[in-house]
């Protein structure tokens, strides 16, 4: 059995409104997906949404039966109604029951999927499972915009690795450090109040062993809106020779918030009062192999995916960000740019990374740019990232 392919403008419109509801659940679902679902019936003068839903929290209901529930709540019949939904219905007992399962029990005779599941224990069962039962089903329908959402998804799924957001401040003519007596802020308040909301969704935020010495970050969420009590953002630290003094603010508070060094091992080797002073701490040290370049950033993120996180936020130096996009590890760059502009004798002695010249060498392209405070950020992915490149990691358009 093929499964029809359908780009309808009706579908679309309502797709887009379950695509709206999936994104609410970001920074509480993973390493689960966002989902959303919408449940329409037909009717004059046109189809009309019964009910609505998505995944809200890690473990719980997933989005189908959180709009079937509403559509109960409000003495609403699903049957013979279509559902949208962002993600093929699962098909598996996991944390939750088979969706597929319950929707084929509600009586709902069609149902409009954006995108098959990539996790192995879905993979086109979910859809499998429905058209056996005699429902009409439709893949496709805003898979582009689905596959952008669920990018950080399917690379955990399909990689085992999290997906790599690249921040940095600059300033128009690209210095990301300001003169020592110039401050310490090249954003303003409110581009600062947005990363904050970025690590709120973020498992953890790497920083390089420079930056943790030289500004003496803490590297917390401190946006009010943190999600589960069992999601705490770690703090990473890229540190080959173990030099991360005791005193830091991060050493400190290693019990309040994980702490993880990436080392290697000669250094813990040939550190054995340091090793045993960074313990006491609370802070774990993780031995990496090594490249030409420095730590292995690759198998950094393979042992992270094996953790399950979903998404890490690189705030570190210049050093730091360059290892992560020219190695094309990083999946997405964020670039807060300030309208100042040093003198051409400030500019030659601070660290630049510029955003143009990123931009430059073609691996990137911007994806949205909004103004904040006095600010720009612009966000861009990379070229052929995760979700543009699903086909070649072995998941089907289509499954027969």
């Amino acid at each position: 059995m093929c499964y029809t392919f359908v780009m309808d403008s009706v579908d679309e419109h309502f797709m887009a409104r379950a695509l709206e509801l999936a994104q609410l659940g970001r920074g509480l679902v993973e390493p689960n997906p966002m989902v959303g679902a919408v449940i329409v019936r037909p009717g004059e003068p046109g189809p009309e949404i019964i009910a609505e839903g998505f995944h809200a929290v890690f473990g719980g209901p997933h989005a189908e039966v959180q709009a079937m529930r509403a559509a109960r709540q409000a003495c609403r019949d699903v049957r013979g109604s279509t559902v949208y939904v962002t993600l093929e219905p699962c098909s598996h007992f996991g944390k939750t029951p088979p969706c597929a399962d319950a929707i084929i029990a509600a009586g709902i005779s069609r149902v409009v999927v954006a995108m098959l599941d990539p996790d192995e224990k879905v993979a086109g069962r979910g859809l499998k499972k429905l058209r056996q039962a005699g429902l009409t089903v439709d893949v496709g329908v805003c898979q582009a915009q689905a596959r952008q959402l669920l990018g950080p998804y399917i690379k955990l799924r399909t990689q085992a690795k999290p997906w790599v957001i690249c921040k940095w401040a600059q300033t128009a003519d690209g210095a990301i450090a300001l003169p020592s007596d110039a401050g310490r802020w090249i954003s303003s308040e409110a581009s600062r109040e947005q990363v904050h909301k970025l690590r709120s969704y973020c498992d953890g935020v790497l920083v390089g062993t420079g930056t943790a010495q030289a500004d003496d970050p803490l590297l917390t969420d401190r946006s009010g809106q943190a999600g589960p009590a069992a999601r705490q953002l770690a703090r990473v630290v890229l540190d080959s020779k173990l030099a991360l003094p005791p005193e830091s603010q991060l050493v400190r508070t290693a019990n309040d918030s994980p702490v993880i060094v990436a080392t290697t091992a000669q250094a813990i080797q040939d550190n054995p009062a340091k090793v045993r002073e960074l313990d006491q701490a609370g802070v774990e040290l993780l031995a990496l192999p090594t490249s030409q370049a420095g730590l292995n950033i690759n198998a950094l993120l393979v042992e992270l995916g094996r953790r399950q996180w979903t998404y890490l936020l690189v705030e570190g130096g210049s050093k730091v960000l360059n290892s992560f996009i020219a190695s094309g590890q990083g999946d997405e760059l964020w670039a807060f740019v300030s309208p100042a502009k040093l003198s051409s004798a400030e500019l030659v002695q601070q660290p630049r990374f510029d955003l143009a010249d990123v931009i430059a060498q073609g691996q990137y392209v911007e994806i949205n740019s909004q103004t904040i405070g006095p600010d720009t950020l612009h966000k861009l992915r990379r070229v052929i990232d995760v979700g543009s490149a699903i086909a070649d990691q072995g998941i089907p358009n289509t499954i027969s």
